[in-house]
């Protein structure tokens, strides 16, 4: 959901040239995509954290690496409602009748979010909880620890006919019907990617996390 204005599309592999992945600012993306051509959408927009000035750990009083970028600056929560309303128009105007769509937030964000997708016809099916097995602390002190984010999972109508793979998810957990609190840990390691040594994106969500989702509500040669 960045503002890249550099649109590029990649083969996803050698033999298969069906698949792609496109890159760019969202809003392009999705103009320049036939209406009713996508089967699900996983949205992670700016979370609009309004955070100012440095945060410094207490104990050696290093920085903490925030989110402080432009695209996550909006100068009220009306423009955040409209920059809002705006890529949720564009998603459902190319998702497929059928199609779904997943978004992830915080509660600085999210409540509106899910209101405005309301507004706009979409039928929520689910709200998810993504606990976090290793989250930042709350180092002021003044807050509980912010350990998990909301995923909200719709429909593009109330009257679509989405697809939810009910026996997968029951396969990923244990044989037991899947529920709505998931347990994962954050991007560390390996799998967090670096461009000159430092994060190439603050906000990097986890493999495991988008493999339960596509794995949920797709299936092979679907567009996501």
């Amino acid at each position: 959901m960045g503002r890249d204005t550099k649109v590029e599309a990649r083969k996803s592999n050698g033999a298969d040239k069906t698949g792609k992945i496109l890159q760019g600012e969202c809003l392009d993306v999705m103009a320049s995509l036939p209406a009713a051509s996508v089967d699900m959408v996983f949205a992670d927009p700016p979370y609009n954290l309004q955070l100012s000035g440095e945060l410094l750990r207490p104990n050696n009083h290093s920085r903490v690496d925030g989110v402080d970028h432009d695209w996550d600056q909006f100068e009220t929560f009306k423009a955040y409602d409209a920059f809002t309303a705006d890529w949720l128009k564009a998603a459902r105007r190319v998702l497929k009748p059928d199609g779904s769509l997943w978004v992830i937030g915080s509660y600085h964000n999210i409540f509106r979010v899910g209101a405005t997708l309301q507004d706009l016809g979409f039928w929520i099916l689910n709200d998810v909880i993504w606990r976090k097995t290793n989250p930042m602390p709350n180092f002021r002190g003044r807050r509980f620890t912010n350990a998990h984010e909301t995923l909200i999972w719709c429909a593009r109508d109330k009257v679509s006919r989405y697809r939810f793979n009910y026996e997968a998810m029951k396969s990923l957990n244990e044989d037991l019907q899947m529920r709505s609190d998931w347990l994962l840990p954050l991007c560390t390691g390996p799998e967090r990617l670096k461009k000159n040594g430092k994060k190439a994106h603050p906000t990097q969500k986890p493999e495991s996390l988008l493999h339960r989702v596509i794995l949920a509500s797709t299936e092979v040669g679907d567009v996501v």
